[in-house]
Order: structure tokens, then C-alpha cells, then sequence
């Protein structure tokens, strides 16, 4: 399947994105809140013809629906890091769409404070045509950035990159890996109030891999909020304070990172629905 990087900020997403309420109606050390958040999808959706499609519209049952979320309320506070753990399907990835913006709840209310830079996927918010430069400049532009402010910043990030040599070379000469050293260095050069990582960091090599977690430190360590999701426990229980177990769309719990993640790994395999 393939991955890309969507990187945003607060005040880039469209109104229509998500179900963000105004930053007043966060409480001052809080700086996401979901109450109540439910997403769902239908099966196949995607592979209906228009005919079949309004028609199954109007006569769809309940087993049409698949919950990717339901019902997941809870509350991060600022200088929090969060690990977001669950089997593969469980909602992690919505639940980090929801957060970000992207997708927007069915039911239930997202409430953010701040910006946020979120690398989700490998390719989104890149295009293949433009140079490296050129890249970075998008990117930081969508993360609110002006071309003054981005500059002042654009040897740090080739430096962090490493990309030195290829920075002026069309994104498509990039591997996966060149690919998220970009990424990477963009969203926590731009000094982003939450930074959101979904698993991207095991497409890096080892070193870059450590030189990442170091700078995740550092952002921690100045008072920013991680959302971390990963499948490598050692990671999170480094890297966060606090987690969240998802299982089938449903919270199943959520408290200090050392027990969610003992429970988590104490738990035999959910049932596959």
C-alpha cells in the first residue's frame, strides 16, 4: 500500500476538513480533545459503479458499515507524549486523520490547539516533479510558513537532511528513505506545537532512526506534544508518557504509558471481526 506525508498546519485546514472547534473551547493546558468520535466507511465503496452505489444508498444495512472509530473520547495535555497503539485496523491511522484534520468524524468533536505537523504517509504534499529545494518550500508552506520564514530555516533543514548533494535533484531520483530524511527534517524544523508520526520512521535507516528519536527528544524536551504510533514498544515506552490502546475502533484503554503498554502486551490477540 502506498504511504505519503501529509504535513499541515492548524490554520491551513479547510473548515470543512474536520470538526475542529475554536481554540477558546480548549482548556488551557489541553491541546487536543476528542469527545465522543465516531468514523465510519463502507465496505467497497470505492470499487461501486454511480448506479450501484445510490442505489445501495438508500438500502444499505448495518453490515455495510465498517467503524473505524466509535465512540473514542479523551484529552492531551500540552508537553505530552502519546503512544497510540492497537492491532493492524484498529483505527490508529484514523485517529490520527481525525486529529489532523483529514478526515472528518461522523459523530463526536475534535478540538486542537495549535499547529501541527504530521508525518503520515510517504509522497502527499511532495510532488515528483520539483527539486528537493522546491519541495521544502512547499511543505513549509503548507505548514503556514512564508517564503522569508522558510529560507531563514532552509540550511538547517538540508543539514538535519543530509541531502546535501541530491537537494537540487527532481524528488523522483529519491528513494523512500531520501524521501522521509525531507519530510522529517521540514516538520520539526517548523518548530510545530504537535508533532504526529504514524510508523513513518521504520522506512529510515538505523542512524537516521536515532538521529530522528534525538530531535523528538529535543521537541519534547522544549514542551511539545508528540502523537506517536508505532509497533516497536521499546520506542514508545523511550519516547512517550501516556497512552491510548485502540482495538477494534473502540478505546480500550488509556493512562500512563508503562501500564497501557504492560496491558497491551499482557492481552491475547483481538478476535478478528
Amino acid at each position: 500500500m502506498e504511504r505519503s506525508i501529509a504535513i499541515q498546519s492548524a490554520a491551513g485546514r479547510s473548515a470543512g476538513a474536520a470538526a475542529l472547534e475554536p481554540q477558546a473551547a480548549v482548556a488551557s493546558q489541553c491541546v487536543l480533545r476528542f469527545t465522543g468520535v465516531t468514523k465510519t466507511y463502507r465496505h467497497n465503496a470505492s470499487r461501486m459503479l454511480l448506479r450501484r452505489g445510490l442505489l445501495s444508498w438508500f438500502t444499505r444495512s448495518g453490515s455495510d458499515i465498517f467503524y473505524a472509530l466509535r465512540d473514542v473520547s479523551f484529552e492531551l495535555d500540552a508537553n505530552t507524549s502519546l503512544a497510540v497503539v492497537g492491532a493492524n485496523g484498529a483505527g490508529k491511522s484514523t485517529l490520527l486523520r481525525c486529529a489532523t484534520g483529514i478526515s472528518k468524524p461522523d459523530k463526536g468533536r475534535v478540538e486542537v490547539r495549535g499547529t501541527i505537523a504530521a508525518l503520515m504517509e510517504l509522497g502527499a504534499g511532495f510532488h515528483p516533479d520539483l527539486t528537493g529545494a522546491e519541495n521544502v518550500l512547499l511543505n513549509a508552506s503548507l505548514l503556514g510558513l512564508t517564503r522569508r520564514e522558510t529560507l531563514q530555516q532552509f540550511d538547517g533543514i538540508v543539514e538535519f537532511s543530509g541531502l546535501g548533494n541530491f537537494i537540487d535533484e527532481p524528488l523522483r531520483t529519491y528513494s523512500s528513505g531520501m524521501v522521509l530524511r525531507l519530510a522529517f527534517s521540514v516538520a520539526v524544523r517548523v518548530d510545530p506545537d504537535i508533532l504526529v508520526i504514524d510508523e513513518i520512521l521504520a522506512v529510515g535507516d538505523i542512524d537516521f532512526q536515532e538521529k530522528c528519536i534525538a530531535e523528538i527528544m529535543r521537541l519534547k524536551q522544549s514542551g511539545k506534544t508528540l502523537i506517536y504510533v508505532a509497533h516497536n514498544l521499546s520506542s514508545l515506552r523511550k519516547l512517550c508518557d501516556r497512552a491510548l490502546w485502540l482495538e477494534h475502533g473502540k478505546l480500550r484503554m488509556f493512562g500512563p504509558c508503562a501500564e497501557v503498554l504492560d496491558a497491551y502486551e499482557a492481552a491475547p490477540p483481538p478476535v478478528t471481526l
